[in-house]
């Protein structure tokens, strides 16, 4: 079991997510960054759909009522400490012992992955949190605690190489399906700002309005994760984990890897590039 001592300003519970129900109004969900968690488990012998915690820019602390193996891999963090500090890697702890996962000095979410898991009820098979519509785990709060599962596999050794946290990134775009309602050139000429309104539902970015060529709206459609939606104020707005399944804004296209921006901080640089 883990008491939560500080839950952080959004500290939640995300394995790989819950793909094949959009037909249902629920969206995928799931880990921002996918392959730190990924990594994280595999640190620990945890497979790679295991629940783990995802924190958010100042961490989180935990107190660990029985021993065990503990990953913690994403953002590069400025402090985190159990009998001395570290940044990423592995640690084993023992029972009764409080581990403080700092801040991050780089990079926006940090992933912690104990081995068996965090073993909270799954809903519609995944224990995710989504912030959006309220399915699955509560996001963490002071005094709350976890189960923990049992462990199994062997852990893998990784090296403590940094994380890589970039202040510009390039994302690759395809198209459509309503780029015929802007000057679709523009999102390539332009480069934006990471918005502090972004959040796990989507990357809010700031810049150049793009210029609109057709009058009038849209019914509500369809919309997937990376769908490049354009609100009425020009300014983009990509869908992530836990965004609606339908949107009536005009969608200019869609990322085709929405992972980087898991660790993009508010003025990270955001470039487009069309793919064909």
């Amino acid at each position: 079991m883990i008491t939560v001592m500080r839950a952080g300003p959004l500290t939640t519970v995300q394995d790989l997510g819950r793909p094949g129900y959009a037909h249902l109004g629920v969206p995928r969900s799931g880990a921002l960054d996918g392959p730190a968690l990924r990594r994280a488990n595999a640190m620990v012998g945890n497979p790679p759909e295991a629940a783990g915690l995802e924190t958010t820019l100042m961490g989180c602390s935990l107190r660990f009522e029985r021993a065990a193996r503990v990953a913690v891999t994403g953002a590069s963090l400025q402090g985190a400490s159990f009998q001395g500090a570290f940044s990423q890697g592995v640690v084993e702890v023992p029972a009764g012992s409080v581990l403080d996962i700092g801040r991050a000095a780089t990079g926006v979410r940090s992933y912690i992955a104990v081995a068996g898991g965090i073993d909270v009820e799954p809903v519609l098979g995944s224990r995710s949190t989504d912030t959006l519509s309220g399915l699955g785990p509560a996001k963490l709060t002071d005094g709350a605690t976890l189960p923990i599962g049992t462990a199994g596999g062997a852990a893998v050794v990784e090296g403590g190489s940094p994380a890589n946290h970039p202040t510009e990134l390039e994302l690759g775009v395809w198209l459509g399906p309503r780029d015929d309602w802007y000057e679709s050139r523009e999102l390539f000429e332009n480069p934006y700002r990471v918005s502090p309104m972004s959040n796990r539902v989507g990357c809010r970015l700031a810049g150049s309005a793009l210029t609109r060529t057709k009058a009038g709206e849209l019914p509500s459609e369809g919309v997937v994760l990376g769908a490049i939606q354009v609100p009425a104020d020009g300014q983009p707005l990509i869908f992530l984990a836990d965004h609606p399944t339908t949107g009536g804004y005009p969608v200019i296209g869609v990322v085709d890897d929405v992972t980087p921006l898991a660790q993009a901080r508010p003025g990270t640089t955001v470039r487009f590039r069309a793919l064909h």
